[in-house]
């Protein structure tokens, strides 16, 4: 039997994850998901572990309102509130090809991730009022997306990761790919297969295979970079598909509601 066996939430992106036994979903995703995003101050470029691997030391607790509590080794823990007004302060900032102007976080927080990221540095907020719109050439109930990369929700089939740590003679952390939603039960690379599903009272519809890239290869325990980059360099010698390494699914969903861990999963096409 297919099962939800893991939820994660990334209330910042680029930084620590949140494992949840319940998660609500709303018209961007995961609630809290990538709300969040760390920019260089100079350009308002958007900052990740692809360049600044000790990101993912950095931890993430979102709360109900929205806002988030910031900590790290050898830093006092910060809060930070959503932005009061989401019209002003605005700060123009760049994910990918797309560029918006989106809410600045304030000066103590810019001064707390700047010491964190050891160089001028701003954090910004996703209103939903303000989100991205997913690439072009997908159909999806809800269109918009947050600061994540490209689509709303990541999912991958603890098969696939199965698979792919007997290939490297040792077990991975599933956290090095990020996913949102992980189910198990499945054989590897089952979720190849299925364009939509169905968990507790919400469907999904799987939209394309996500493209890795180098942030695989950063222990999410540590931040260090592995030198023989792996997982990345034995996912190559399987899973590239016309120059890109494909591991995992992008998922939208498409109804709201709450998923909890143990909850069953249904392939409906």
């Amino acid at each position: 039997m297919l099962r939800l066996s893991s939820l994660y939430r990334f209330p910042l992106k680029s930084c620590k994850a949140e494992s949840m036994q319940r998660a609500s979903f709303d018209a961007l995703g995961l609630a809290g998901d990538r709300r969040w995003m760390l920019v260089d101050a100079s350009n308002g470029r958007f900052f990740t572990q692809r360049a600044l691997p000790h990101m993912s030391q950095l931890s993430v607790l979102w709360s109900a309102s929205g806002g988030v509590t910031l900590s790290a080794p050898g830093f006092e823990p910060l809060d930070v509130a959503i932005p009061l007004d989401i019209d002003v302060n605005l700060r123009g900032v760049t994910v990918w090809r797309d560029s918006l102007q989106v809410p600045d976080a304030g000066d103590k927080a810019a001064e707390w991730v700047s010491r964190f990221i050891g160089k001028p540095t701003r954090m910004v907020y996703l209103p939903a009022e303000r989100a991205r719109w997913i690439p072009g050439g997908y159909q999806t109930v809800n269109d918009r997306v947050s600061f994540a990369d490209g689509f709303p929700l990541l999912l991958i089939g603890q098969g696939s990761l199965d698979d792919l740590s007997a290939r490297l003679g040792r077990p991975l952390e599933m956290l090095r790919f990020r996913p949102n939603l992980v189910i198990e039960g499945a054989e590897a690379f089952a979720e190849d297969g299925w364009k939509r599903i169905r968990i507790g009272d919400i469907e999904f519809q799987l939209l394309t295979p996500c493209a890795r890239c180098i942030l695989t290869t950063v222990d999410p325990a540590t931040g260090e970079r592995s030198a023989d980059r792996e997982p990345f360099a034995t996912l190559k010698t399987y899973r590239e598909v016309e120059g890109n390494v494909l591991f995992g699914q992008n998922v939208a969903n498409e109804g709201l509601g709450e998923l909890e861990v143990g909850m069953s999963v249904e392939v409906l096409e």
